[in-house]
């Protein structure tokens, strides 16, 4: 340790003694604060939702189909997650069951784009695959295909 101080007051000359010029003859480095790093966000990935209303204080008034919009970069992985985050954030009126979100109990079950599902099992991913809104059946089987090693017959 000696001889580190002992170059460091040679390279600095009497500077490195006095604690007061230290830091004017020290180098500036540049440093990427914290705050730089969270302004950074990504862009919007924006999220259409459809959701099928009907009150039933109201029984003369038909059911109508409401629109929310998302940005999926601040939203969970699944539907589910999607309907809370509206619930929470854009329409406290909006109803819906959930109890376990781990596909156990069914209480989320509910019809998403034509199929019966539930909705902590439906991946949002799913929904924006391909650019679309419900990928076709044999694209996804395509998709399986090429990502499965080919079958070779048993010899």
């Amino acid at each position: 340790m000696a001889a580190l101080r002992s170059s460091a007051s040679r390279l600095l000359g009497a500077a490195a003694s006095r604690p007061a010029l230290r830091a004017a003859v020290t180098p500036a480095v540049a440093v990427r604060g914290m705050a730089q790093v969270a302004d950074a966000q990504p862009p919007a990935n924006l999220k259409t939702f459809q959701v099928y209303r009907w009150n039933p204080d109201t029984p003369t008034e038909k059911p109508k189909m409401q629109s929310y919009t998302l940005d999926l970069n601040k939203t969970g992985p699944m539907v589910l997650d999607a309907l809370i985050r509206i619930k929470n954030e854009i329409d406290p009126t909006l109803t819906f069951r959930r109890s376990c979100r781990e596909g156990i109990c069914g209480s989320c079950a509910m019809n998403i784009n034509g199929t019966n599902t539930l909705a902590c099992l439906c991946t949002l991913w799913f929904l924006v695959l391909l650019g679309r809104e419900t990928p076709p059946a044999a694209e996804l089987l395509t998709a399986r295909q090429a990502a499965s090693p080919p079958r070779t017959a048993p010899t």
